[in-house]
C-alpha cells in the first residue's frame, strides 16, 4: 500500500492548550524551528505543526491524522474534533452510485431495490445527518426523516423498483425459480433508470451471489464498474440506497396491512406463519399471494395448513 496523501488540519487552541501541546512535543523530541507569527513549528515523523500567535495550529503531513487521533484530540483538547472518514475511504467521496435491497427476507411485502448516486459533497451531509446501514435503524420514523432528507439533497438521484405481489410472484417462476436471479432483475432496472439521469461509471453493490449477476445486464457498457461487495452499506452511498429501499418497503406494507384489515408482520417466523394461516382463512389461498411471497415455504405451510 501507498503512504497516505498529505493531510492538513486546522484547531483553534487557548493559550494553556498551546503550551501543552509543546510540551507533549519537546518530550517527544520533536525538531523545533521558528516560523514568523509563531509561537513554534515542529517537526516529527512526517508530520509538521505550527502553533501561530493567533492561536490557530495547523498540523499537517501524511501522518497528520495519527497526531490528530491520538495525541492532540484526548491529550490537548479532550474532545473528538474532526471526522476522518476522507483519509481512510477515499473512495466514498468520488460520485459513485450505492445499490440496495429491501423485502427480500421478509414473507410479507414486497422485494424494493433502490439506486442512489451520489458526491462527495453530500456524502459529507449524509455522514453527519447519521446515514448507516438501514439494519442498524430499528425506528420507521427515523428511516422515513432520512429517507426524505436523502431525496431532497442537491445533485442526488433516487430511483426505486418494485413490483405488485402478483406480478413478483408471477415473476419468481420466470426466472427458474431463483431469488437472486430475480433480485440481480431488480437491481438492474433500478440502476438502469438511474443512470439515465445521471450516468456513473461507478457503482457499488452489497454481494448477495458469488456470481456476476447483476454484471450480466450491462455487458453491453464495458466502462460500467459494478464492485459487489460484503458489507457494502458502509459506504454512505450504499446506505443510503439502503435506506430508501426501506423507506419504500414500508410504505408499501402499510398499504398491504389496510388491505389485509390488520398490520402485516415483517420476517417469517413463527408469528408470521399464523398471521398468513388468518390470512387464507380471511381470503382464501388464492389470495394469500396478494400480500405475501409465495415462494417462501413458509406461504406453503400456511396454505397446506
Amino acid at each position: 500500500m501507498g503512504e497516505r496523501p498529505i493531510a492538513c488540519y486546522t484547531v483553534k487552541m487557548s493559550p494553556m492548550q498551546v503550551e501543552k501541546l509543546r510540551h507533549v512535543l519537546e518530550m517527544q523530541q520533536w525538531e523545533f524551528y521558528n516560523v514568523p507569527y509563531a509561537h513554534y513549528g515542529f517537526r516529527g515523523n512526517k508530520v509538521n505543526v505550527v502553533a501561530y500567535q493567533s492561536g490557530t495550529v495547523v498540523i499537517q503531513g501524511s501522518k497528520a491524522m495519527d497526531l490528530m487521533q491520538f495525541t492532540i484530540e484526548p491529550e490537548i483538547m479532550g474532545a473528538i474534533l474532526l471526522g476522518y472518514e476522507e483519509h481512510r475511504h477515499p473512495e466514498w467521496f468520488i460520485e459513485h452510485g450505492g445499490m440496495d435491497e429491501s423485502g427480500k427476507g421478509d414473507l410479507f411485502g414486497p422485494l424494493v431495490t433502490a439506486c442512489v448516486i451520489a458526491d462527495g459533497k453530500v456524502v459529507k451531509q449524509w455522514i453527519d445527518l447519521g446515514v448507516k446501514d438501514s439494519k442498524t435503524i430499528h425506528s420507521s420514523s427515523q428511516i422515513f426523516a432520512l429517507d426524505a432528507k436523502i431525496r431532497k439533497s442537491e445533485n442526488v438521484v433516487v430511483e426505486v423498483f418494485l413490483l405488485s405481489m402478483r406480478k413478483y410472484n408471477e415473476l419468481y417462476g420466470k426466472f427458474s425459480s431463483n431469488l437472486n436471479r430475480l433480485l440481480a432483475w431488480y437491481h438492474s432496472t433500478s440502476l438502469r433508470n438511474a443512470r439515465i439521469h445521471r450516468p456513473v461509471q461507478k457503482v457499488i453493490l452489497d454481494q448477495f451471489s458469488t456470481a456476476p449477476l447483476v454484471q450480466r445486464f450491462f455487458t453491453d457498457d464495458r466502462d460500467l464498474d459494478i464492485a459487489m461487495r460484503p458489507r457494502a452499506e458502509e459506504d454512505p452511498v450504499v446506505a443510503a440506497a439502503s435506506i430508501v429501499a426501506r423507506a419504500e418497503y414500508l410504505r408499501a406494507m402499510e398499504d398491504l396491512s389496510e388491505n389485509a384489515g390488520e398490520e402485516l408482520l415483517r420476517g417469517a417466523n413463527n408469528s408470521v406463519l399464523e398471521q398468513a394461516k388468518r390470512l387464507v382463512k380471511k381470503f382464501g389461498a388464492n389470495r394469500l399471494g396478494d400480500f405475501a411471497k409465495m415462494h417462501f415455504s413458509t406461504a406453503q405451510k400456511a396454505v397446506y395448513a
